[in-house]
């Protein structure tokens, strides 16, 4: 069997719409973008043991959180337009359970820092130096994470310091240098979503990112932001986003898609539904901009939908590993 570059084996990608909608199994994992295969393979190795649903986002985060040649999620992310690299990340259960922590720096692994949150404080969210404060006294390393590519990027962002999200940037093959991505406008977002679903059928979400390249220290986007970036309701099914995550944060856009799921929509329709309010609400910006939801039920029936073509998603389940184009609303 043909290895990728990351190590886990090659995916043969799904052309056909209709593989964005499949048949429940379980248990399985999927996650945003192609980088998300990497994340699946990890994720699986405890859903196949017969291991719980959390402990595989959690891992399968760490895999993309640790991948310095991924520029939007962790160690390696672009820093902000103060070169300083900020992390956010948000987990949650069937139980409704969850941890967030935001503008984190010096921490590689946020993804465990939330899980931490939710486990060990009676908060939901810690942000910038309250975060850091909690990881370092629960253990976990300070590291520099700016790494000499991504310290390159920035400067030569300097020279112009032009501020434009680019769409689908993470589908790109990140790992080789993309052509005309500095000075300004290139890699500004975004994230990794992860949903996963075990063999008692447990039902948990998990999302984190190092946000838009060369943003304003201080913001945030929806990747930690429960309910915006990741929502998970364990009698209805869980959902996650990527792309701009102001216009996700402004539709509360994973927990919109779990409520049309609850009245009944598929997956896939309720991405689709939620897409389509953000378009309906300023048609111009959306043309302008890539936004995608991924949604799954709690028998492991999937699906997605995006603004712009460009947004895929990887699915591993014990007879498939694949990597999905999602289907968008500007053809």
């Amino acid at each position: 069997m043909k290895t990728s570059m990351l190590g886990v084996p090659a995916m043969t990608t799904v052309l056909t719409s209709a593989d964005n909608q499949q048949l429940a199994t379980k248990p399985i994992v999927i996650s945003t973008w192609d980088f998300g295969r990497a994340a699946n393979a990890e994720a699986w190795k405890i859903l196949s043991s017969n291991g719980y649903a959390l402990d595989a986002i959690e891992q399968g985060a760490r895999v993309t959180e640790a991948d310095e040649s991924n520029k939007t999620v962790g160690y390696g992310g672009y820093p902000d337009r103060d070169g300083r690299v900020t992390l956010d990340a948000c987990i949650m259960d069937e139980k409704g359970n969850c941890g967030s922590v935001m503008a984190l720096e010096y921490i590689k692994h946020p993804i465990s820092v939330a899980r931490m949150v939710m486990e060990k404080t009676p908060h939901v969210i810690l942000v910038g130096d309250g975060a850091l404060q909690f990881a370092l006294a629960n253990g976990f390393k300070k590291e520099n994470l700016l790494t000499p590519d991504s310290e390159k990027a920035w400067k030569d962002w300097l020279k112009k310091a032009k501020y434009e999200p680019v769409m689908n940037i993470e589908n790109k093959t990140y790992q080789e240098p993309v052509t005309g991505a500095f000075p300004g406008s290139i890699d500004n977002h975004d994230t990794i979503g992860i949903l996963a679903l075990d063999a008692k059928g447990n039902l948990s979400g998990g999302c984190t990112t190092s946000g838009m390249a060369f943003k304003m220290h201080g913001r945030v986007g929806d990747s930690p932001v429960i309910g915006a970036g990741l929502f998970v309701d364990g009698e209805v099914g869980a959902a996650t986003s990527t792309g701009v995550g102001e216009e996700v944060i402004r539709c509360v856009g994973s927990h919109l898609v779990v409520e049309y799921m609850r009245q009944g929509n598929s997956p896939r329709e309720a991405c689709k539904k939620v897409v389509e309010r953000i378009a309906n609400r300023d048609i111009e910006k959306a043309k302008k901009i890539q936004i995608g939801f991924l949604a799954m039920d709690t028998k492991g029936n999937y699906g997605a939908f995006a603004l712009q073509k460009g947004f895929s998603y990887s699915v591993k389940s014990a007879d498939k590993e694949i990597v999905i184009p999602g289907e968008s609303y500007f053809n």
